[in-house]
């Protein structure tokens, strides 16, 4: 029962890769080759040696003739943030569309302000998608997000579940990133890259993963690890407060 049930999960993992994964025969366009590095210019700090190999790995994929479905892993404040937007915007230097899928509101503003702020000297706009309910966020906002998502007019787009709504539609999704991705079920990945054609994947997680859990769970993917933090990085506190506090978190 025990080898039954690990070869069926096995033979689902290879029919969700092969469903996402497909060769790519599309040559891309360098509509803007520069565009990195202006980022690079304009960046506040430099990448970690550990975070230029991810580098290198995500881009390889991402003009490879084959999909990418790869997960980046790496602790909080190791910078995985940089390293997809920087995969983001290689993604887009063809002129095609990049989105970051979140699970909270919270998260993606967050994102979305600490990314509008790193491209602004780039003078690339970024758009907030985020579901008919929160609040601040008007109808109007969300319509006009939706209509420039659907001309094409956004390249890059962050936002939560609202983004692989049948409302949204893109005009040529080439990469979705999804972070905390155990947040998100097969589903969702599988659903968020019919968004396009031959649509790369790449899913972030700050959860270690052991590599015998890496080839079970996750045998579709082929995985990027940030081993190394940031010079400079402030420490990560964590803290435990009562239900009384709430109004205060």
């Amino acid at each position: 029962l025990a080898l039954d049930e690990l070869i069926a999960n096995q033979i689902s993992m290879l029919l969700i890769k092969s469903k996402i994964s497909k060769v790519n025969t599309y040559k891309k366009p360098d509509v803007n080759k520069y565009i990195l590095e202006k980022l690079y210019d304009v960046l506040p700090f430099s990448l970690t040696d550990n975070q230029n190999v991810v580098v290198k790995e995500i881009l390889s994929d991402l003009h490879s003739n084959q999909t990418m479905i790869r997960m980046l892993q790496g602790d909080v404040g190791s910078g995985k943030t940089i390293v997809a937007l920087i995969s983001m915007l290689s993604a887009i230097s063809d002129g095609s569309q990049s989105v970051l899928l979140v699970p909270t509101e919270i998260l993606a503003i967050q994102h979305f302000n600490t990314i509008n702020e790193l491209l602004k000297p780039l003078d690339i706009e970024v758009c907030l998608l985020l579901g008919e309910t929160k609040s601040g966020y008007s109808k109007k906002d969300r319509l006009t997000a939706i209509e420039n998502i659907s001309n094409g007019t956004i390249k890059i787009i962050i936002g939560t579940h609202a983004l692989i709504s049948k409302k949204v539609n893109y005009k040529n999704l080439s990469l979705a990133i999804i972070d905390e991705q155990h947040r998100f079920g097969v589903k969702q990945r599988v659903e968020i890259t019919e968004k396009g054609i031959n649509v790369n994947l790449l899913v972030m997680t700050a959860t270690p993963i052991p590599r015998s859990l890496d080839l079970t769970a996750y045998g579709d993917m082929n995985i990027s690890t940030i081993t190394e933090k940031p010079k400079g990085r402030k420490p990560i506190k964590t803290y435990v407060l009562s239900q009384s506090k709430i109004g205060e978190v």
